[in-house]
């Protein structure tokens, strides 16, 4: 940390539903995913990413999407969001009443390609017909910038190109900003410079941060960007998630143990961590199998413990 004033409130924005349970092994049954929604919505989180409005066959686990939209329970103050992949997505996101959407390309062609079927040309191309589809109702758009940080085909990506397209998105009538580390590929010196430049270009532009945990720095690279100016971050019950079309993306950071940092920092997000911490501990009896995030495991580090009562005296 360089010393600056840190931000007087974090918002942490809940993925899970959308980023954690595309790539889950099994379907998590329509209740279930509401019930989880719901229950995230009372934990104080910002905004949740409820689903994403994409072919079924490309994403079978969110085949219930216009279901869940409906069906959820909104909770005043929360941001419900859905990702959208094209303009027949957008539509559907509109019709379910969401008040976001997410907008995604990439910065590298070559995953743009793998993950979207198409050119970043043609990605933005479709992202002003959303912007006109959207125009008069109320919803937001939020666009995100995979590969940000670097591509696991092309590698480190040109801050400037990732400029450059954040104007594209303005211009394309987009309202904010965020950017993915999709495949943990970001480092805190790396994230520290290009928040830095996108807040002297963009000022007080919104700003999302999506860091994925797979090299072990997810956290680190949060501390880089709060350093930097940023504000917002996504991050994932449990830790669950990962990009589909990217070798090696596991999850993302953990929402339980970004907020135990902040706590711990004395850095308010407005989240109730024991709320947050009951519903990583039940999570993995959902999905099946054991979750990434630390603290769910290992406790707060203000839990404190009985001391051992076979206690050897000092050594000299």
């Amino acid at each position: 940390m360089n010393g600056a004033a840190l931000p007087s409130r974090v918002h942490v924005q809940e993925v899970v539903a959308r980023d954690g349970l595309q790539i889950e092994p099994r379907f998590l049954p329509t209740a279930e995913k509401i019930a989880l929604i719901d229950a995230l919505s009372e934990t104080g989180v910002s905004k949740i990413e409820v689903t994403s409005f994409v072919s079924p066959r490309a994403v079978p686990n969110l085949a219930d999407a216009g279901i869940v939209a409906r069906a959820i329970a909104r909770r005043p103050g929360v941001t419900y969001v859905a990702l959208v992949p094209n303009l027949r997505g957008a539509q559907e996101a509109l019709d379910a009443g969401m008040d976001e959407l997410n907008l995604v390309m990439s910065a590298s062609e070559t995953h743009n390609l793998a993950n979207m079927g198409m050119t970043p040309a043609q990605s933005l191309e479709g992202f002003r017909a959303i912007a006109e589809a959207a125009k008069g109702t109320g919803t937001t758009l939020n666009g995100s910038i995979a590969t940000a940080f670097g591509c696991p085909f092309e590698g480190a990506q040109p801050e400037a190109k990732v400029l450059a397209l954040i104007e594209d998105y303005l211009e394309s009538g987009l309202d904010s900003v965020t950017l993915a580390d999709t495949t943990g590929m970001a480092n805190p010196r790396q994230v520290a410079h290009l928040v830095g430049a996108v807040r002297r270009q963009f000022g007080t532009l919104p700003l999302t941060l999506h860091f994925h945990n797979t090299r072990g720095m997810g956290l680190a690279n949060v501390l880089a960007a709060l350093d930097a100016g940023a504000d917002r971050f996504d991050a994932s019950l449990g830790g669950l998630g990962g990009c589909p079309f990217a070798p090696g993306a596991t999850g993302n950071i953990s929402t339980e143990d970004l907020v135990h940092m902040l706590d711990e920092m004395g850095v308010a997000s407005g989240v109730d961590l024991a709320r947050l911490l009951a519903l990583a501990r039940a999570l993995p009896a959902l999905i099946g199998h054991d979750i990434s995030g630390q603290v769910a495991k290992a406790g707060r580090s203000t839990d404190l413990h009985p001391a051992p009562a076979n206690r050897h005296p000092a050594a000299p």
